[in-house]
Formats: C-alpha cells, structure tokens, sequence
C-alpha cells in the first residue's frame, strides 16, 4: 500500500493520506485467502463430522462412550486440569520477574521459555525417557522406590507441562511491557505491599491477557500427540490421551470411532476459536486506544 503526503500550512507536519489499491487486487487477496482456508481448514473441519456421523448417532455414541475411549477422556481432562494450573502461575511469575526487574540471566530465561517452540515434541519426550527411562539417569533409584514416571499420569503431566509453558508467559509479556510499571509503583507510594500490588493493580489490568493465555495452553495440552507418544507407552485404558486414541483406532481401520473422538477434540478447537475470538476482542476494546497512541 502506497502513501502520499498532503499539503499542510507552513509550521505544521505534513500529513500522510493513504492510497488504495485497485480493486482487483483487494478481491484478488481476498479470493486467496477465502481459497486457503476453505482447502485447509473448512474442507478437513466437515470431513471430521462427516465421517464422524456416516453410520449414524448410535454408532457415533457407542465409539464416544467405549470404555477405553471414555478412559482416554478423563485422562485428557486431568492433564489438562495439571498443566494449565502449572502453567499459569509460572507465566505470572515469569512474566512479573522479566517485566518488573532487571537482574542477571533474564535474556536466558527469555530464550529458555521459547526453547519447546524450537525443540520437537518427540525430542522432549525422549529427554524424559533418558532421565526416567529404565537405564535412564534417575531410572534405579525410581525403580527401587517402585515411583512410575514413564508409562503412567506423571510422565504424561510433566512432557505436557513442557510443551505447554511458554503460551501464558508469551502472552503476558508483551502486554505487562506494554503497560509499563507507573501503576504499580504508584501503588507502592501509597502503602500497597507487593500482593496487595498484584491483585489490585496487576491482575485486573492483565486479566484478559492471562484468560487468553490459559486458553492457548489448555487447547495444546488437551491435543498434544507427539511428547505424549513417547512417554505414554500407548497402553489402551490407562495412558492413553484422545489423541492417542484416535492414532490407535485409526490405526485398526475403525474409521467411524476414530473420526468420532476426533470429532471431539475440533469441538474443542472450534470453541476455542470463539473464545479466542471474544478475548481478542476484549482485548481490543481494552487496550485498543492505548495501542494506537
């Protein structure tokens, strides 16, 4: 997009008027981007459904409420309910120390938070086999106290608390840097002690912020694959999570049961998306005048 400056009285900065595009190119951008998301997001969202529902809502019921795929539910809900909490008090408190603070290592941490979105998820569940594995590191000592890790609700948690931990921290950053400090120092001044500080101050101006964070966690959690893979062991009942299940089903050519719990998590995805949606409009109206000044 193209700009030119327009004629101003002497002493006063010119002003900018944008230009528009010709209109074939708007239409054209617009046909491209309706194209992209109708082949990659639409299309696959109502195959999901579609074969989801080809035999009917008996069998659609009878595949979500399979003993083992009621199992891989619950075991879904309760990483999720582990992670996120998790999660969420260290972005607070990550995202407080790195905004509030200067001290040594806070470009490290900084760099440390972003290290699961540069490492594959199959990678940092082998970690957590080299550290808890049967010949891994802790693996002896773990085994002489009969403690689980891999193969059980524990590996699980803590390989999606990994994946998991940057999206609260990644969201508030930005927006505590933003808003700067001047409140809470000002409430410091007038007698506020440090948790008094962050509940009244803080908190009511982040909130919005860390309810989208929450979100973005919750959803990667709850659809994790590849982490979860590795340290789960895949034993049907007991460790596997939803989209495990839907992997194993698939895998034994029941299409109709697979697509159903697949079906489940785009309803998660697709609630996410408007709830997302909604916190970014708050956000917006919030924050929207700050932004542009």
């Amino acid at each position: 997009m193209s700009a030119t400056a327009t004629p101003s009285r002497r002493g006063e900065l010119p002003q900018r008027q944008d230009v528009l595009e010709p209109r074939w190119v708007r239409y054209s951008l617009i046909a491209v981007a309706l194209t992209f998301l109708t082949l990659f997001l639409f299309v696959p969202l109502v195959a999901v459904f579609t074969e989801a529902l080809k035999k009917g809502w008996d069998v659609y019921a009878s595949a979500i409420l399979e003993e083992d795929a009621i199992s891989a539910i619950k075991l879904t809900l309760l990483t999720a309910a582990i992670a996120v909490p998790f999660n969420l008090v260290f972005g607070v408190a990550a995202s407080w120390a790195i905004t509030k603070f200067e001290f040594r290592g806070k470009s490290l941490l900084l760099t440390l938070i972003d290290l699961p979105f540069s490492v594959s998820p199959v990678i940092s569940g082998l970690i957590y086999v080299l550290l808890f594995g049967a010949q891994g590191w802790f693996g002896e000592w773990l085994a002489a106290h009969d403690i689980r890790i891999l193969f059980a609700v524990p590996g699980i948690v803590i390989a999606t608390v990994f994946i998991t931990f940057p999206f609260v921290a990644r969201e508030l950053i930005p927006l505590m840097q933003a808003q700067g400090s001047e409140e809470e120092e000002a409430a410091v001044v007038l007698g506020a002690n440090g948790w008094q500080t962050f509940f009244r101050v803080t908190l009511p101006n982040i909130k919005w912020g860390l309810l989208y964070g929450v979100i973005l966690c919750n959803a990667r959690a709850m659809g994790e694959f590849g982490a979860v893979s590795v340290v789960s062991g895949h034993i049907r009942g007991e460790t596997n999570t939803m989209p495990l299940q839907v992997e194993i089903l698939y895998n034994e050519y029941n299409f109709a049961a697979a697509f159903a719990v697949a079906s489940l998590l785009a309803l998660l995805a697709l609630v996410t998306l408007a709830v997302k949606t909604f916190i970014e409009w708050r956000l917006h109206e919030n924050y929207g005048d700050d932004a542009k000044e």
